[in-house]
């Protein structure tokens, strides 16, 4: 990890308000015009047939499939030489946010669009490109990503599916299965990882190659109208030219096109929390319970609040996080320089996924909880978004996994930079929010600190790994939703953004005691002698930490504001 890494990163770590970081209230009509277009897609075509895609009519699948297509959804991040509209991440989180509302469907939709199409746009060669792109573009064939396998889950690339070189060099011989592959049994094209003597490869794998077939359809909890089934390969005879990227740099394929398909999870996540918390608004308002609806209790209200609030804080250090891949894009530098550096936005892809993936499944377990024994029943949709939720912590890499990478870059950074990469301290002027994120920064500096001296390996002793994980999510949430905020608020005035800044208070907060809670027992873990101990502990209980507000009142009045617009609404 080089000085570039810590200049990529460095805009997760610096302190103060940045007027540059961009928020969702940047994008511009034309952003808007087809984040409308995927709405209305949306409501108007996939809803309509959820039930039948949940009965796998593929049919139906593929019909949407064309349909997105013609509409530019799946081409976003495609280039307009091969078919597609180039446009940003922003856009393509954007419209992966409103597909978000799709069921199932979104699941297949982000599978095509990210995994199913990235790896041509960014490791295909010309004809690679010109040969699939227009097709995965326009809807006419439809992709699918083969990395799993049975032995092979979070430990994905050790995998056993095998690649053999003919004499001749023309062709290679895959054999093997890939497991829970989504799209499987609608899918025109697969991208394949197979182990080959120079190490793993990435290979173009056709549906129509002799000796490709798919076993039969998963039966899952949730997310049933995706298709996902076994790839099995044997003796299937791959073009050389089918290889995507170079033989024996497979890795890297994988883990850059996972990263971004995390990000891109993220932004789906976030549209399925904002369903959830419309479902939950209007049912609590039209449930009367002791004569009055539910959502004048101030418990209930409690809950509808931490969902917005939640929700807020996601799509900010989302939004953000796609901005930073943006710039590494739009840097006019060889693709290749742009892909090494792409890899340095592993953790915050990694934050994005463990947070947006968790605040998913806080929101729809209250959402269900609020329309109590209603929403057990499998006429009203939360039944079902309940379900479809609960993957999300697993596929992309489980979150226990992510939350591992997060902490690896934490530790390396804290033993090549020591205090360097973190703020500078704050004068007196700062706000009570920053002072909440500089403490959280101290309190991750310090514990990093007494990990290092104490030599504790926390790829070994994994709780530690998930505390800084942890914490390092926290820090991130809470500085985009400030900078966020911060920057509304000089645009339209305090008045105007009265809700942004409650939901700012509200997330730093409560981040901020969860923070210091993490690092007490970071602290209490890595020292034995109580003495040595007492030390570490005293030094976070004599932080000048600010005093704490009334939060019940903030929460209000947030739950007021959601329940006057019926939906989430900043």
């Amino acid at each position: 990890m080089g000085e570039a890494e810590l200049q990529c990163n460095e805009s997760l770590f610096s302190h103060g308000p940045d007027i540059a970081v961009f928020t969702p209230e940047d994008f511009n009509e034309e952003d808007h015009l087809i984040s409308k277009t995927t709405e209305l897609f949306v409501k108007n075509e996939v809803k309509p047939l959820l039930e039948s895609i949940d009965r796998h009519d593929n049919g139906k699948v593929k019909k949407l499939f064309r349909e997105a297509g013609e509409l530019g959804l799946l081409s976003v991040e495609v280039p307009e030489s091969y078919g597609g509209l180039s446009l940003n991440k922003k856009l393509s989180g954007l419209v992966a946010e409103k597909m978000g509302f799709g069921g199932s469907f979104s699941v297949s939709f982000n599978i095509h669009a990210g995994v199913g199409t990235l790896p041509y746009v960014y490791y295909g060669t010309e004809a690679q490109k010109q040969k699939y792109l227009p097709k995965l573009a326009s809807g006419e064939w439809i992709g699918a990503y083969a990395l799993t396998e049975n032995n092979a889950g979070s430990d994905a690339l050790n995998a056993k599916t095998t690649a053999v070189l003919n004499e001749q060099g023309t062709a290679w011989l895959l054999n093997g299965e890939k497991q829970w592959i989504t799209n499987a049994q609608v899918a025109d094209v697969y991208v394949v990882f197979a182990k080959t003597s120079n190490g793993m490869t990435a290979f173009i794998v056709d549906r129509t190659f002799k000796g490709v077939s798919i076993g039969p359809e998963e039966k899952k909890m949730g997310i049933k109208g995706s298709s996902t089934a076994t790839l099995i390969l044997e003796d299937v005879s791959v073009p050389a030219g089918n290889v995507l990227g170079k033989v024996g740099q497979g890795h890297h394929v994988a883990l850059n096109i996972l990263n971004m398909a995390r990000l891109k999870l993220s932004f789906s996540n976030i549209g399925a929390s904002k369903q959830a918390l419309e479902l939950a608004v209007n049912y609590a308002k039209q449930r009367k319970q002791f004569d009055r609806p539910i959502i004048r209790f101030s418990m209930i209200q409690e809950k509808i609040a931490d969902m917005a609030i939640a929700i807020y804080g996601a799509e900010s250090a989302a939004y953000r996080t796609a901005d930073s891949l943006d710039k590494v894009f739009d840097n006019g530098e060889p693709l290749d320089e742009q892909l090494v550096k792409l890899a340095n936005y592993a953790a915050e892809c990694a934050i994005n996924k463990v947070n947006c993936s968790e605040v998913l499944d806080r929101i729809i377990d209250e959402a269900l909880q609020i329309h109590g024994g209603y929403g057990y029943m499998q006429e009203y949709e939360v039944e079902r978004l309940y379900r479809d939720a609960r993957i999300s912590r697993i596929f992309e890499g489980t979150n226990e996994i992510n939350r591992l990478t997060i902490a690896k870059l934490l530790m390396k950074k804290g033993l090549q930079y020591g205090d360097t990469w973190l703020a500078p301290l704050l004068d007196e002027e700062g706000t009570r929010n920053q002072h909440y994120i500089h403490l959280s920064k101290r309190l991750l500096n310090k514990s990093l600190k007494a990990l290092i001296h104490a030599k504790i390996n926390i790829q070994q002793e994994q709780e530690y790994s998930r505390l800084l994980a942890d914490m390092m999510k926290e820090i991130h949430v809470m500085d985009s939703a400030f900078r966020r905020t911060e920057k509304a608020i000089q645009k339209n005035g305090m008045e105007k953004e009265r809700l942004k800044e409650n939901m700012t208070n509200v997330i730093c907060e409560e981040a901020y005691r969860r923070v210091e809670g993490m690092a007490v027992l970071i602290l209490a873990g890595t020292e034995s002698d109580e003495a040595g101990r007492k030390v570490l502990l005293d030094e976070v209980r004599s932080l000048a930490v600010p005093l704490f507000r009334n939060l019940f009142i903030q929460k209000r009045e947030i739950a007021e504001r959601m329940a006057e617009q019926e939906k989430y609404n900043v």
